[in-house]
């Protein structure tokens, strides 16, 4: 029975250009479905006078001649069966109910000036109603079971993907309606599941309502042949979606994602919008949301300069400056690949193709004081986010020269020349290696926040330290995806190995914010939460890319890597803000003078490019520096 079924719905949708029914078929069938209706409505209103009754024929042309004009003028035909909605309902209404008043009207207009003619061609008033009736039941019934047949048969193909929808809420059945009436959906929906007890047991337009206690098992799985799970409940707290997640990992499903209500398409859902479960889900913590009234009052007219503008934290930091009208954002990058791609990003941003003129796209280094100051000269900046920095801790173990070069005195290049050009606010990105450094890049980083300290004045200094950003290009996401997609195995230098994580755009938040509320020389750290294990990280990776044959080992620590990460230095302490997501570190300061003095004598060793005269200046400079490499731990002796 399904198969002919199937081949009648072959037949249906099949065999037509661009798969859908001719549009005189439709016409024609709804024309036969008001003569058939004709016929129905004379005998349930005639019925026991049937025996001694004469049929009147001459009615069933002027009647249908009605009806087929109005179809023709409101073009009922013209919408696809497969996907009849509301929108087709109230088409055949409107049509149906026009006609009916025309004949009505054109009745009573035909009784006052030819009775006979409007009593041997037009039907009773109350047939013309039934008539009406029975002809808006069976349209509509006749597309809905088009509709149904093409869904559950035709669609039912077997490359359908099981799935279950986890919130029956306004969420699931909204979720549940898109995919029904996207064709190109691969999700056949086999159950609902709902944490409240009044919704299990009920049914969402024929599907079953189930516990988690129910549905979430192995046997239940198994049985209905589930593969993925959406989670459809997109108010649910970030506790309680954790757990969900981590629920549908532990059964192998696949775990997608529906956007917040808020982040829909003019108030819908489109199954475009249904997203992978990523890695930022599973971290336990809340996102952090900042103020924006602070930097419209900064960044609002005013020139932005940007450096490492290219850089996963620069571009984001450019995004978002962007949405806060600067007069002029100049993006600044050494590297000529991702610089152009970005640029070819932001001129091509919907949002910020009206402001191209606002954007200045300049290729240099910051440790070119020829071309830096002929920047600064041509742009006037009035703020300064410098991002442009040297990362990867294991590059500069082994390249300390260039380490020093870039992370310190391209930092003292651009402070320099913004004191020089009266930039109100210079704001540096800094990270929390800097504090007791065990590494050649975090203890430039700190270098470069003393010098940045010492330099108060018209000019005001902020510096932001924050922990690891999930996705930038040196986070460990992007390494353990790709030896995901390899087939692994995942490195992971030591299990016990902690980092604090946040995503880029809270990581760029802050610095605008910081940016806003610093008065100068504040450095200011950011609530991360708790610190995430590696090895758990790299676990929760590899459920979501639903590989366990990937395997996790052990590396050892690589040099100058440790294996707990602070924000705060010992002997450091901090204050609170007006926002209780940042706060203000109390720091050494030191003078200018003795500053000046100590950048000298590194920049000394620096001409002598012995990595070990280098270390050893850094490490007057920064006492507690202490370092995990066995080449340069010796100095500390």
């Amino acid at each position: 029975m399904r198969k002919m079924i199937r081949h009648f719905c072959d037949f249906i949708f099949g065999k037509h250009k661009n798969n859908t029914l001719p549009r005189v078929w439709i016409l024609a069938v709804d024309m036969a479905i008001v003569i058939f209706a004709y016929v129905i409505a004379d005998l349930m209103l005639y019925y026991e006078y049937l025996p001694v009754i004469e049929f009147n024929w001459k009615m069933t042309w002027l009647l249908p001649l009605f009806y087929l004009i109005t179809f023709l003028v409101t073009k009922t035909y013209d919408g696809m069966l497969r996907y009849a909605g509301f929108n087709d309902i109230r088409k055949i209404f409107t049509s149906c109910t026009i006609t009916l008043g025309l004949l009505i009207t054109s009745k009573v207009f035909f009784l006052k000036v030819n009775h006979d003619f409007a009593a041997n061609y037009y039907p009773g008033f109350i047939l013309m109603v039934y008539h009406y009736l029975i002809t808006l039941v069976i349209m509509i019934i006749m597309r809905f079971t088009i509709r149904r047949l093409y869904n559950e048969v035709y669609k039912n193909a077997s490359d359908k993907i099981n799935t279950i929808i986890y919130g029956a809420g306004d969420g699931g059945t909204l979720l549940m309606r898109t995919l029904s009436q996207d064709p190109t959906s691969k999700f056949k929906i086999c159950a609902f599941v709902d944490d409240d007890p009044k919704r299990a047991k009920s049914q969402i337009n024929t599907i079953k309502v189930h516990s988690p206690k129910e549905a979430m098992t192995p046997e239940f799985v198994k049985k209905n042949n589930i593969e993925v799970m959406i989670l459809a409940i997109p108010s649910l707290n970030e506790k309680r979606q954790k757990e969900i997640i981590e629920q549908g990992l532990a059964l192998n499903l696949v775990v997608k994602t529906i956007p917040s209500f808020d982040k829909w398409v003019d108030g819908k859902l489109s199954t475009s919008q249904i997203q992978d479960i990523k890695i930022e889900d599973l971290l336990g913590r809340n996102p952090i949301i900042l103020g924006k009234s602070n930097v419209i009052r900064e960044i609002n007219g005013k020139v932005v300069l940007v450096t490492g503008a290219a850089g996963s934290i620069g571009s984001e930091i450019c995004r978002q400056v962007m949405h806060y009208n600067p007069s002029k954002l100049i993006m600044l990058d050494q590297a000529e690949s991702p610089m152009y791609d970005f640029q070819f990003e932001m001129n091509n941003t919907p949002d910020f193709k009206a402001m191209r003129d606002k954007m200045a796209f300049v290729i240099t280094n910051v440790k070119d004081p020829v071309r830096m100051k002929e920047v600064f000269e041509m742009y006037h900046p009035q703020v300064v986010f410098h991002a442009a920095a040297y990362k990867h801790v294991p590059f500069m173990e082994e390249n300390a020269y260039e380490a020093v070069f870039v992370n310190v005195f391209g930092t003292k290049l651009v402070a320099d020349l913004a004191v020089e050009y009266g930039v109100e606010k210079f704001v540096m990105i800094s990270t929390d290696k800097a504090v007791n450094p065990t590494n050649v890049m975090g203890a430039t980083k700190r270098i470069a926040e003393i010098y940045t300290q010492s330099r108060q004045g018209k000019t005001k200094f902020i510096t932001t330290r924050f922990g690891n950003v999930l996705g930038s290009n040196g986070s460990v996401v992007p390494l353990f995806r790709k030896q995901i997609e390899q087939g692994g195995p995942i490195t992971v230098t030591d299990r016990r190995i902690t980092r604090f994580f946040m995503t880029i755009p809270e990581a760029c938040s802050l610095v605008l914010e910081a940016g806003s509320i610093g008065e100068g020389g504040d450095i200011f750290v950011f609530d991360m939460g708790e610190k995430v294990k590696i090895w758990d990280l790299a676990e929760k990776m590899r459920k979501l890319a639903h590989r366990p044959d990937v395997e996790i080992i052990e590396t050892g620590l690589r040099p100058g890597e440790k294996l707990y990460e602070e924000v705060l230095a010992n002997e450091e302490n901090t204050i609170k803000t007006d926002n209780e997501k940042i706060m203000h570190a109390i720091v050494r300061k030191y003078e200018t003078a003795e500053v000046d003095s100590m950048i000298e004598k590194l920049h000394d060793e620096l001409e002598t490019c012995d990595p070990m005269k280098i270390v050893a200046q850094m490490k007057v400079i920064v006492p507690e520096f202490k370092s995990n490499n066995s080449i340069f731990s010796q100095l500390d002796k």
